[in-house]
């Protein structure tokens, strides 16, 4: 009988059975196990969040989405980034460039018409012009005074131009001791300092009883006017052009004191209609009369229902004046009839001329205007046509902005706004009207509460924040309704309130009938404003709202321009985005760190604060000596 070599006897072969089963098991989990593995891993520990990517994935073209375990044991706490995937480093611009406006240069503004001052307009870098670099703060850069000892003083430093103090000597606008500027608050028109003009306006119109919250001064120069606005509770948008007067809105900024790079030419001022209570211009040099009206007719579209317009220095009171104008008597009498006219046909009424100021007052409605419109001279009123609130890259037009209609002479045209502060809360009439369908009145009361929750948590996760005075100039990248803004109306701050052009929502109006000020802006554009303008920067679903239209690293490098050495930001977004803003701000020196959401470690939405580290540019002597040494 034969013997059969291959049979086994029951009980070893369950044992063989078991065995091989469990090594084939093992070996298909391994096998699994590498080619997940291939693809992004999530690195955790000690708060922060990173990704790296493998080898062998970097020449894939499909996107990889990795899936995050947000479950309570996973929090920010417990996270620490690695960045070996992408470590940018984005090196210093050459000293020079320490006071670069991109859209505001000199050198490429040239190129453009000088006819009604276009090239002072923005005109920004194309694509291969933009800067790669950090933007450097002159050597010897200092923290700013702090509010309200800011008001009048700054580092010379920190603006080291003493143009103006040579220039404005006898107009009192600034004055040059030691290693610092004075600015004792006067200007051309008020030679007894700004609180006493000021004063002189509040004998012709109330300025205490909260009914003139916002206010615009063109041509600024050194803000003083708005700065001394402050302590009576009215906030003003101050600007003027980057042009021979220099440093004027970077003395402005640097003081404390809102203010903006910006020119009446042929575009729209960035602001939406009815914004105003007060319109202001001090021997502003604005050419009033001429080109058929059209600057009086922008003012007249950014002033609200009611507002006032406020004129001092050529040609008001020129029986007094002429001689020092070095102007004649007819000259300047026939500026002033101009203006009366310009005035008369946007039905405007002039209020008082006392001294050197006079104020026209804007009607409520345009149930008169309308009427009358057959017996005035021209503008007529805009037909169609552009959105009285769109005002970017808009261009001006020679027509009267025709006010919303209302159904009794003496209503208030848009809705008649509480006294300051009970606007800042009470919702504002483009909402209660139905401007906006999307946003109800009860969406407005839960959004200004929920930015409540939101800033106190900000203020447990930056110490600076919560530090009253620490941060005076802010700015909100993307604001929506103010929220974040009206939840440190309490602190000596201000803030820019942005509207980005690509938002949902045009709701910039909205913000104004709060109380609050901003402005437009394209974030794949440069700012019109002066490096290291604030001292806080927040932006809510900025980089989410930006993914496809521009780089990542372009924003982030205007955000570094426009923030001083010792700055903070904080950023609210998707986790995953987060993470790359993250990785290339490590990349410009910002100190880091990604923190839970206000609900908290559940949230995929994740905060990171970010502070911009203290850098300068190398001192002339330093920087001969690395030249002589390379």
């Amino acid at each position: 009988m034969a013997t059969n070599h291959f049979s086994f006897k029951p009980g070893r072969l369950n044992l063989y059975t078991i065995t091989l089963v469990t090594i084939l098991c093992a070996a298909f989990y391994l096998v699994g196990v590498w080619q997940h593995s291939v693809g992004k891993s999530i690195v955790f520990s000690n708060g922060n969040y990173a990704c790296t990517t493998v080898a062998a994935t970097q020449n894939s073209t499909a996107d990889v989405t990795v899936d995050l375990d947000f479950t309570a044991h996973h929090t920010a706490s417990d996270l620490k980034v690695v960045t070996k995937a992408r470590n940018i480093q984005l090196p210093p611009c050459d000293g020079k460039f320490s006071e670069y406006t991109p859209c505001e240069d000199r050198e490429r503004s040239l190129k453009f018409d000088r006819d009604r001052l276009i090239y002072r307009e923005r005109h920004c870098p194309v694509a291969g012009e933009i800067l790669k670099c950090r933007i450097p703060a002159p050597a010897n850069y200092k923290v700013p005074f702090r509010w309200p000892e800011s008001r009048d003083f700054a580092w010379f430093s920190n603006v080291p131009h003493k143009e103006l103090t040579v220039e404005k000597k006898k107009q009192n606008w600034v004055r040059y001791e030691k290693d610092r500027f004075r600015f004792p608050g006067g200007g051309t028109m008020f030679p007894h300092g700004a609180d006493a003009y000021i004063d002189d306006i509040g004998k012709l119109i109330s300025l205490a009883d909260g009914s003139i919250r916002t206010a615009v001064d063109t041509g600024c120069g050194v803000a003083s006017w708005g700065g001394y606005l402050l302590s009576r509770d009215i906030l003003a948008m101050s600007f003027a052009p980057r042009d021979t007067h220099e440093a004027q809105v970077q003395f402005a900024l640097e003081r404390g004191i809102p203010a903006l790079i910006g020119v009446l030419a042929s575009i729209r001022l960035p602001y939406p209609s009815r914004a105003f209570d007060m319109a202001h211009c001090s021997r502003c040099l604005i050419p009033w009369a001429q080109s058929e009206g059209m600057y009086l007719i922008e003012v007249d579209r950014i002033l609200r229902p009611g507002g006032y317009w406020i004129l001092s220095g050529p040609p008001i009171n020129w029986e007094s004046h002429w001689k020092g104008w070095n102007r004649t008597t007819g000259d300047l009498q026939d500026e002033q009839s101009k203006i009366e006219a310009v005035a008369k046909s946007l039905c405007w009424k002039k209020l008082k001329q006392k001294g050197d100021i006079a104020i026209w007052q804007k009607p409520t409605n345009h149930v008169h205007c309308k009427r009358n419109r057959k017996a005035l001279n021209v503008p007529d009123f805009c037909k169609g046509g552009q959105d009285p609130d769109t005002a970017w890259y808009t261009k001006m037009e020679p027509c009267l902005t025709p006010l919303p209609e209302v159904s009794d002479i003496k209503e208030t045209a848009g809705g008649q706004l509480l006294n300051w502060p009970k606007r800042l809360t009470s919702v504002p009439p483009r909402i209660s009207n139905g401007s906006f369908k999307e946003i109800t009145p009860q969406n407005f009361t839960e959004n200004t509460e929920l930015w409540r929750k939101r800033v106190a948590h900000y203020k447990a996760l930056d110490n600076q924040l919560a530090e009253p005075g620490r941060y005076r100039n802010l700015l909100d990248m993307n604001s929506f309704l103010g929220g974040f803004s009206a939840a440190l109306i309490d602190d000596p701050l201000w803030v820019m309130n942005v509207v980005p052009v690509e938002a949902d929502f045009n709701t910039l109006g909205v913000i104004y009938e709060r109380g609050l000020i901003g402005t437009y802006q394209n974030w794949c554009e440069a700012m019109s404003t002066y490096p290291r303008t604030y001292d806080f920067i927040h932006g809510d679903s900025i980089f989410s709202m930006y993914k496809s239209r521009c780089e990542m690293e372009d924003i982030l490098l205007e955000m570094d321009r426009i923030l001083r050495p010792q700055g903070s930001v904080i950023l609210r977004d998707d986790v995953d985005v987060l993470v790359e803003v993250k990785s290339i701000a490590e990349g410009m020196q910002w100190n880091c760190r990604i923190a839970d959401h206000e609900k908290g470690p559940h949230q995929r939405e994740k905060i990171l604060v970010a502070t911009k580290q203290y850098w300068t540019a190398p001192a002339p002597e330093e920087d001969n000596q690395e030249k002589q040494t390379s």
